[in-house]
């Protein structure tokens, strides 16, 4: 299995937010989809070679729309017999389309989402998954030559996916392969500054873990090499902590904890990213009270528990 194939898998088991949904399935769309007439009705028609991808789709048309999906695929005749996995929406296409900000009455089919699908930065990140979900490739973290890319058929598409990019202060580029455009990245900082902000955290792990590996065989250990690995595991010890939390809600037993355990579940879920210190900082901004490490850990380790009796 491909390291390409496990970021997919990784981030079509995300669960998202409704708006994040709509992001991650506009760009999908836009990159997969053709659009055909059939009973003087629009049907929308998505294909995709990984059946990863396809079934995402499908899961949020569902999700988003309650879509009635038809899931099919095609055998390739080439040398490598790929399949072709096709999902085909019957009803209510140009109602999605509309939804997803790629149709407007006046315009017809949009080059790109409307402003408003992308306004918020977790729904651009997420926008950004769906691409790489869409035509996405990178080079395994065992290859010395590190490259992450987005194939793409328009060039004003590739410039304005390059846009969104920058928003996170990262810096891709553009090349022409045969007839494809090519959005990539080369810089082995830059693919784990994307693999973070799609939300592929163990992509990211095996990633830097891999890099720094091969890298302390070969050159002097840098020195921000020790931050990168406390980065890695604030973010597998945050994403532990989200589960069980989750765990909670889920359960009903929220509305029986402990105030004070209530914000801490409620400061860690709007801040998944932060480090112990900055949930304590963000903590005392929202509920007026100091709270040491030693403190938040011995409530952390609380709710844990809770999550683990049930």
């Amino acid at each position: 299995m491909s390291f390409s194939t496990d970021i997919k898998k990784e981030l079509s088991s995300i669960e998202l937010d409704d708006c994040c949904k709509r992001a991650e399935l506009s760009a999908l769309i836009q990159l997969t989809s053709s659009l055909s007439i059939v009973d003087k009705k629009m049907q929308l028609v998505v294909k995709s070679e990984n059946p990863t991808t396809a079934k995402r789709v499908v899961y949020l048309l569902k999700k988003l729309y309650k879509a009635q999906t038809e899931l099919s695929y095609i055998q390739k005749n080439n040398l490598k017999k790929n399949k072709i996995y096709q999902v085909t929406v019957h009803e209510d296409a140009k109602k999605i389309l509309e939804d997803l900000g790629l149709y407007n009455e006046n315009k017809g089919l949009l080059n790109h989402p409307v402003y408003s699908i992308l306004v918020k930065n977790c729904c651009a990140k997420n926008y950004l998954a769906g691409c790489f979900l869409a035509y996405g490739a990178c080079n395994s973290p065992n290859n010395k030559n590190y490259h992450l890319e987005i194939a793409l058929n328009d060039l004003d598409y590739a410039n304005y996916l390059i846009k969104i990019i920058s928003r996170f202060n990262i810096y891709a580029k553009i090349s022409k392969r045969r007839n494809k455009y090519v959005v990539y990245l080369k810089k082995a900082d830059d693919i784990s500054d994307f693999l973070r902000i799609i939300n592929a955290s163990n992509a990211l792990y095996e990633f830097e873990d891999t890099r720094i590996g091969r890298d302390m065989k070969h050159s002097i250990i840098r020195v921000d090499n020790c931050e990168i690995a406390n980065e890695m595991k604030i973010l597998k010890a945050a994403e532990e902590q989200v589960n069980y939390m989750n765990k909670i809600k889920e359960s009903g037993k929220y509305k029986d904890l402990d105030p004070k355990l209530q914000h801490i579940i409620d400061i860690r879920l709007k801040y998944k990213d932060y480090s112990l210190k900055e949930l304590c900082d963000a903590y005392f901004s929202s509920y007026g009270e100091e709270l040491s490490k030693s403190g938040l850990k011995h409530r952390l380790n609380k709710i844990e528990s809770i999550a683990g009796n049930l």
